[in-house]
């Protein structure tokens, strides 16, 4: 069996209406006031606010301007944070903890006004998000979490009791959930395409297909070597996530590129996308490989992803294994035709947690773990502004030590089907606990 025997296009869904954009070719200039590598999100925000700010910026990307994952992710903007409230205050401090949740709802509102005022067309929308659980207690914990979240932040989130599921979720798959309405969806090929538009504007200098060789340093400045040539600069500041390569091999020790892939369905009719996804919410699960969701932007088709890090690069069985999680939840997709299937790579470090941290005088904003669509534009931000010498815009809860390296890795990740094998056997426990 071939991909295109289970899917019209092997390609992003996104792809269609904004293709990864290409570049004139342009001369390297022999010297600038900052280098930023990569041009995805976190790319493009921070070199955006440098030019504002009167610096010269050039930035380098190894294939075209948002190829990788910011024009192939979801589009959901959850901010999400992967490690609990209680595993972070117990590693880092609960002030730490404290600071880092209540950055998460800064940087959430900073996406949604930072769209809004730049004008930007990526289909936006402020959906809210539901989290569907998988058995009594957990719907109880996510519950006492949506509790919680209103007390402390302020965020309007809520429980929703089995009984009222269908109101959110067309499924009995679920035994109740989470609703929280700072949570929605974009266009993310479209957002990548209008905030390239705006950084350029600004005087961004960008250079697709231009990988970066190496970062040296030489006193007060750095040797920015490259495939078409060499230049200097003041400052560096790397942004690039899951597809780090070994330009810079002390990032490529910490970071571990795993690999999402997604499927949308062929247009449903109108009554029967109204019965699965009655308010037009993102979606997500309570299950270590859950999967995540949403209608598209014209309400026409589902589009579903997880991970595929199991599969041994077998291009087929992922496919299956997602459209069969999709018909698990919704039967009535049981004979419905996929349109495109695609995959990118999220990035993961060993605390799960996004950052930006400095060595040997370059800047990193980098380590989204798989919510970039509101960490990238966030961090790099602040990572600018950092750059800039501006405290207060350049202060970050995030900025702190780099992740530890991750032992006998060197940028093949050797042991993640293990790993992914290992949270899908935890799954098959949690559902079976739950009287699945």
């Amino acid at each position: 069996m071939q991909v295109t025997d289970l899917a019209d296009k092997n390609a992003p869904y996104w792809w269609d209406d904004a293709p990864p954009n290409v570049q004139p070719e342009q001369a390297i200039t022999g010297k600038v006031d900052v280098v930023v590598v990569g041009a995805g999100y976190a790319g493009l925000a921070a070199g955006m606010a440098l030019a504002r700010a009167g610096r010269s910026v050039i930035a380098f990307d190894a294939m075209d301007p948002g190829e990788g994952a910011s024009t192939r992710n979801g589009g959901i903007t959850s901010g999400n944070i992967r490690p609990t409230f209680a595993a972070i205050a117990k590693r880092f401090g609960e002030d730490k903890a404290v600071a880092i949740e209540a950055e998460g709802k800064l940087a959430r509102e900073f996406l949604g006004e930072f769209i809004r005022s730049e004008e930007l067309a990526c289909d936006y929308q402020q959906t809210g998000l539901f989290v569907g659980a998988i058995g009594t207690k957990q719907y109880e914990s996510m519950a006492r979490g949506a509790d919680s979240l209103v007390k402390r932040l302020g965020i309007d989130a809520y429980a929703v009791p089995q009984a009222e599921q269908r109101q959110y979720a067309g499924t009995d798959f679920y035994r109740g959930g989470t609703v929280r309405m700072d949570i929605g969806g974009l266009h993310p090929a479209k957002f990548h395409s209008e905030l390239l538009r705006v950084a350029v504007a600004a005087g961004l200098v960008v250079h697709a297909r231009t990988p970066v060789e190496s970062i040296r340093r030489d006193h007060d400045s750095f040797s920015v070597a490259t495939s078409r040539g060499a230049v200097t600069a003041r400052q560096v500041l790397v942004c690039t996530n899951g597809y780090t390569d070994g330009a810079t091999p002390f990032l490529r020790r910490r970071l571990v590129p795993v690999r999402s892939r997604m499927i949308a369905t062929e247009e449903l009719p109108a009554a029967l996308m109204a019965q699965l996804l009655p308010r037009g919410m993102m979606m997500g699960e309570g299950l270590k490989l859950g999967y995540y969701y949403r209608p598209c932007p014209e309400g026409k088709r589902i589009l579903l992803g997880g991970r595929d890090g199991s599969f041994k690069g077998d291009p087929v069985r992922p496919i299956v294994a997602l459209k069969k999680g999709l018909v698990q939840r919704f039967p009535e997709l049981q004979g419905t035709r996929l349109s495109h299937t695609w995959f990118g790579n999220v990035a993961m470090n060993r605390d799960l947690l996004p950052r930006m941290f400095e060595r040997d005088g370059v800047l990193y904003a980098t380590g989204f773990c798989g919510s970039g669509t509101v960490w990238a534009p966030w961090i790099g931000t602040r990572a600018a502004h950092k750059l800039l010498g501006d405290e207060k815009l350049g202060s970050s809860a995030f900025d702190f030590a780099p992740p530890a390296s991750v032992p006998l890795y060197n940028g093949r990740p050797w042991f993640m089907p293990a790993v992914i094998e290992g949270y899908r056997l935890q799954d098959i426990v949690a559902m079976r606990r739950s009287g699945r």
